[in-house]
This record gives C-alpha cells, structure tokens and sequence, in this order.
C-alpha cells in the first residue's frame, strides 16, 4: 500500500513535469499551444448547448476558471492512475501519458500550426521520462521473497534481507519525487508568468492615447441616472461590465501588429492598421451590448461610452457588391460572427471600436479593437480582437455560434430586470421603491409596468431617455403590506410591442419572460 500511494505520487509529478514542460516551451510557440490551452479551448468548442447554457447560468463569469479547475482534477486522476500502472517492465503508465500527448497535440495543432504540437511533444517526452526513472527506483524498493543470503555460520537463508537496503533505496525516491515535482512548479509557474510577461500587451494599453471624438458625444442628462440604492448605475464600469467568449486565453493583440481587413464580395479590399484610423474621424456614443446567454433578469448585459470608428463608412469605402448580405468578422484567435449588412449600413451606430468608458478597450473586453452594434446580441455582432471584415452572403458562410444551432440573425429581445428588493429578501411594510432597468436596443423603451402578485399591472416611473440604443432605469413606488409577495415586471418597446410573456430558454435566440421577485414583508 506504501509503494503504491508512492506509485500515484510519480505519476502526479511526472504528468505536472510534462504540462511544466510544455507551458515552459509554449511561452515562445504561443498560449494556445500549451496543452491544457487547447484541450480546454476543445472542450469549449464542442461542449453541448445545454452543458454549456448551464455553466455560464450557474457560474457566470467564472465558467473559464471552473473549466480549468476541471481539466486540473481529471489530470490528477489520469496521472494517478498512470504512476499506479507503471512498471519497469510494463509500460502502461507511459503509454497513458502518451495517448493524452496525442490528443493534445491534434488539440493544439488544430487552433495554432503544426508547431504547436512541439511543447506538447517535448513535454510528454520529459514526462515520460521521469515516470520511467522514478518507476526504476520505487521497483528497486519492492521486497525480494525467498532470496537467498548466507548466515553468520556459512549456511544460508531464506528472507528479505533488503530490508536494511530500503532505506536508501527510498529515500532515493523520495529525493527523486522532490526533485521532479519541484521541477514542475518551477516550468509550469515560471513558464506561465514568463509567457504572460512576453505576450503581455497591458503596458502598451496604458500609453495608449485615444482618438478626440469629431463631435462631442451629448451628455447624460441627470434624469437618466436615477441613483436609488440597489438599482444598477447607468453607466456600467469596465470592471463590472460582463464577459462572455470562447478564449480561455485572452489573446494579446499590440496595436503595432494589428490590422483590420475588409474583403470578399467588395470592389476593392483594403486594409487599416492603427496608424490609419488615426487619420480618420472619430465618433462616442453609448450603447447597451448584451448577451444571447442572459436568462430572464440576468445581468449579462451592460450600458458603456464607445468610441471608434463607423462601420457603415469603413465598409463603404470597400464598396460591397449589390447582392452580399453579411459580414463575417474574424478574430485574432479564430472566433466568426455573421452580421447582417443591412444592420451595419442602415444608419445606426455602429462602430470599430477602440475605447470604452473614456480609456481604451481593456484588453479582455477586445483590446485593440473590437465591434459594437446596437440592437443585436453579441454572438452575431461583437466580436473582440476583430481582425478581419469579409462581406459574404447567408447562404455561403456560417459563423461560430450559427454552426452549433443558434439563430443566424440574433436581434435582441425586449427584456427588463428588477434590481430592488432583491429575490428571497426580507423587507418592512411600507412605502418601497421597486427599481429596475429595461432595454429593446435600436427600438426604445416606451413604458415599464409592475404586477404585485396576480393584480393588476401599473406603470412605473421611467428615467430619461437618452438613445433608443441604450437602456433605460424605472422606478414604482409600492405600498409594501405583510406577508408574502411576487413581484413581476415588462416592457414595451418603442414599436408598441409588449415583452413576450412565454418563458423561453436561451437556446436559440435568447431567453423570453417576465422576471420576477418573490420575498416576505414583515
């Protein structure tokens, strides 16, 4: 039983050793080639809707750093169960650490080129190694039965005389099990802050000076913030705005390197880099960008000042063909959305843009560049890092999300959330303020109401309007009795259209619903 927890312990240092190896190496092939990098970024890829649905629902923003922890547990049972298996004359640990080298390898290769593949191999080569040296030694360790040694007197016995021998013997395998574990520490951790250190474009964020607006954005009027305790401010900070995308590793793009392409069904492609755009006027204007993800009274949705450059003025200057009716942008780590072209040119503010909240776009928020359109979710229209325009057509290109299922199109839905009293909470009876946000980008907010219980619906107080882009603040005063109550909030959009009551999934083409508050007056 001894050696056997010393035989899971190998096989954990020798796995950590490999994945050190490869993070070391992938400092210089670039993040997506390090081996956990990819199979996550593959396991995002090709995760099921509902999986998926589910984690960014139950974790949020968090669901990047729950995968790894994930991918972290299964590595310590793989690698326990190959330092288990593993024998002098029997490979089988080694080999289990060579398929996974295999399928990292085809992970890695898939997202970067065929030298990704070499951290990987280096890695699992050095892994490998280890587990055999380590495995030599704990099999030296093993009692030898019915071995033969002569007695004081010159005759012989029968028994394990290695006894006295084991205790160097293993204390060599524990020197050994400290040495390639502290080897791994030393790759992996040194290897990742090394890598982040080479990559990392936040330094040259920092100097970055913005573009001047051509015109000065119109100024929040003081009735669109209502400031009541509890209610989500107006405008949300960087810090706070939400983050949704595919990139386990948040690409670092320098704005030296970056260029924007535009072709495909164009009479003439061009190209921009950041030196470009600094010659071309440049616009600010806010607008509410929210995710297709956003259940019912989520909070995957955020109102922020953008400032950047028109895209039906970009897309113009390459002269779109007559019957091209969507623009698929590309990022810099591979992600497409397709945007219908109509959308981009009908006149709206759609934007490339380059700031957010008056500094440049944080680099997990697109860094240098990145796409804004109001009134459609961001899965068909905000891509960050955006790297290329091609103007194509529906019926020849798909993107990421339209190729697992999700709706080609994306509009956003009329929603509204409650802020305050917040669910399963405890107030007094009493005048209480219920408070909330409501949107339907690129249509308007006409009206808000608020159902207590199955009563009937009356309307709330709305803020200011500032654009028809952005969201909008509400307040309704109630007159709060005790017992239990259910509170429900809609909206109507600028159209007259009614919030659809039907409760939906967001699969897939975003949630539909009323939200709604249950709590206990007292």
């Amino acid at each position: 039983m001894a050696n056997l927890r010393v035989r899971v312990a190998a096989g954990i240092v020798s796995a950590g050793v490999a994945l050190g190896v490869a993070e070391l190496l992938a400092a210089f092939f670039g993040a997506d080639s390090a081996p956990l990098n990819a199979l996550g970024a593959t396991v995002v890829d090709h995760t099921p809707d509902g999986i998926r649905e589910w984690a960014i629902s139950t974790f949020g923003t968090s669901d990047k750093a729950v995968l790894y922890a994930c991918m972290a547990v299964v590595a310590v049972v793989v690698a326990a169960a190959a330092g288990a298996l593993e024998r002098t004359s029997r490979a089988a640990g080694s080999a289990i650490l060579a398929v996974f080298g295999v399928v990292a390898v085809f992970a890695a290769v898939a997202r970067t080129s065929a030298s990704g593949a070499l951290p990987t191999i280096v890695g699992v080569g050095v892994g490998i190694y280890a587990l055999r040296l380590l495995t030599r030694r704990i099999d030296a360790t093993e009692p030898q039965s019915d071995v033969e040694t002569p007695s004081a007197g010159g005759k012989s016995t029968t028994g394990t005389p290695e006894k006295a021998a084991a205790t160097p013997e293993r204390r060599q395998v524990l020197r050994g099990l400290l040495v390639v574990g502290g080897l791994a520490v030393v790759t992996g951790v040194g290897g990742r802050l090394f890598g982040v250190r080479r990559s990392d474009v936040s330094g040259e964020r920092a100097a970055v000076e913005l573009p001047q607006p051509s015109a000065p954005e119109v100024p929040i009027a003081p009735g669109a913030d209502l400031r009541v305790p509890g209610l989500t401010p107006y405008l949300t900070a960087n810090a706070d705005f939400y983050r949704i995308d595919t990139a386990l590793v948040v690409p670092q793009v320098s704005k030296d390197d970056w260029s924007l392409r535009i072709h495909g069904m164009v009479d003439r492609e061009i190209r921009l880099t950041w030196a470009d755009l600094a010659n071309r006027p440049a616009v600010e204007r806010l607008v509410t960008l929210a995710c297709v993800s956003n259940p019912v009274g989520g909070d995957l949705i955020g109102n922020a000042r953008w400032l950047g450059y028109r895209l039906d003025e970009l897309l113009a200057e390459a002269g779109p063909h007559p019957d091209a009716d969507m623009v698929l942008s590309h990022s810099a780590d591979g992600w497409t959305a397709g945007t219908p072209l109509s959308v981009l040119t009908d006149g709206r503010d759609a934007i490339l843009a380059v700031g957010m909240n008056g500094e440049p776009l944080p680099v997990v928020h697109g860094y240098p560049a990145r796409l804004v359109v109001p009134g459609l979710y961001g899965y068909v229209s905000a891509t960050k890092w955006v790297t290329e325009l091609e103007v194509t057509r529906f019926d020849r290109a798909t993107a990421y999300w339209t190729r697992r299922g999700w709706s080609a199109l994306g509009p956003v839905k009329t929603g509204t959330r409650i802020d305050t009293p917040r669910p399963r909470g405890r107030i007094k009876q009493g005048r209480t303020v219920v408070a909330g946000v409501s949107w339907a980008q690129h249509r308007g907010v006409r009206t808000v109401e608020v159902q207590i219980d199955n009563g009937p619906w009356q309307p709330a107080q709305l803020a200011e309007e500032h654009s028809i882009d952005t969201w909008r603040q509400w307040t309704f005063d109630w007159d709060a009795t005790p017992g239990p109550h259910t509170l429900r909030a809609r909206t109507t959009d600028g159209t007259g259209e009614v919030q659809s009551a039907e409760r939906r999934d967001v699969v897939p083409d975003g949630a539909t619903g009323y939200p709604s508050v249950t709590l206990q007056v007292t």
